[in-house]
């Protein structure tokens, strides 16, 4: 059906849905002109900015910008680079150049630090990065060059939809809960145990242990809450941020963990949030 300015912004569409026949409106991603009305070309929320009418699709490989917050799956180990899947359309690189050294050293790295690269990353591991820059062939670059980034240890990771995660200033969060989460724009989010970056800096062998530190019951049943509330965001299509975990963090206290992703109980807690993020804007 025909759609007026009140009502063009947050609809879900389908492929062929007309949008607005008002000509004012000019045409962007993700739709099509015909007969002087806007369609959409693809399943996803129609947008506007100003007079410009687009449509975010529901689910699309993360497309990365310079400065992004990534985290990934080391695949591959190969000479003075790592390959990590990034949920891109092809794996990232992150070069040998590119990484700290333990204790935070940063110096021109050798070949002994070559022959040991499996002992920094290897397949499997999970990192925390940042894009730094394009390849000729439009792979990311990516650089681990800071204390804050690195190797994942502690915790568990989620996947969503990454046109849910924000860009934002920080991307590393303690939530009240007492557990650390990194929202990578890419669509991975960490959830693990808090460990703090003094202890980490403080010990120079630690920052590529493989080693998990003692986790505790309690603390597991924490990250797994957290998990499960991001995963019910996820599903009902809500902006995971710091703020929306919290309030689906606190809403699901009264269930057990597992029953977090039962439909009815799911709808609930994302409705709970929605309302919560309305009543703090």
């Amino acid at each position: 059906m025909d759609a007026g300015a009140s009502n063009i912004i947050s609809r879900i569409v389908t492929p062929g849905t007309l949008i607005t026949s008002d000509n004012a409106y000019m045409r962007g991603h993700g739709t099509f002109a015909e007969h002087e009305s806007i369609y959409s070309s693809v399943a996803g929320a129609v947008e506007r900015v100003n007079k410009l009418i687009s449509v975010r699709p529901l689910k699309q490989r993360y497309g990365g910008e310079i400065g992004d917050i990534v985290v990934g799956r080391i695949t591959e180990v190969s000479s003075k680079r790592w390959r990590v899947d990034v949920n891109a359309r092809q794996d990232g690189v992150l070069l040998l150049s590119s990484i700290i050294l333990p204790g935070g050293i940063q110096r021109r790295k050798s070949e002994s630090d070559e022959l040991q690269m499996r002992s920094f990353f290897a397949e499997g591991d999970l990192v925390y990065a940042e894009v730094q820059s394009y390849f000729a062939d439009g792979a990311l670059s990516l650089h681990t060059r800071s204390v804050q980034y690195g190797k994942l240890r502690n915790g568990t990771m989620v996947a969503v939809f990454p046109q849910l995660v924000p860009r934002s200033r920080t991307h590393l969060h303690r939530l009240p809960c007492g557990v650390d989460v990194v929202l990578g724009v890419n669509g991975y989010i960490w959830i693990s145990k808090h460990v703090s970056a003094a202890k980490v800096e403080a010990n120079a062998e630690h920052m590529y242990s493989d080693q998990n530190e003692l986790i505790s019951d309690e603390e597991r049943e924490t990250i797994a809450r957290v998990a499960n509330c991001i995963r019910l965001l996820n599903r009902m299509y809500v902006k995971i941020t710091e703020t929306s975990i919290n309030f689906a963090y606190e809403s699901s206290l009264p269930h057990a963990v597992k029953d977090l992703l039962k439909t009815d109980i799911a709808q609930e807690l994302a409705d709970s949030v929605k309302a919560q993020l309305l009543q703090q804007a």
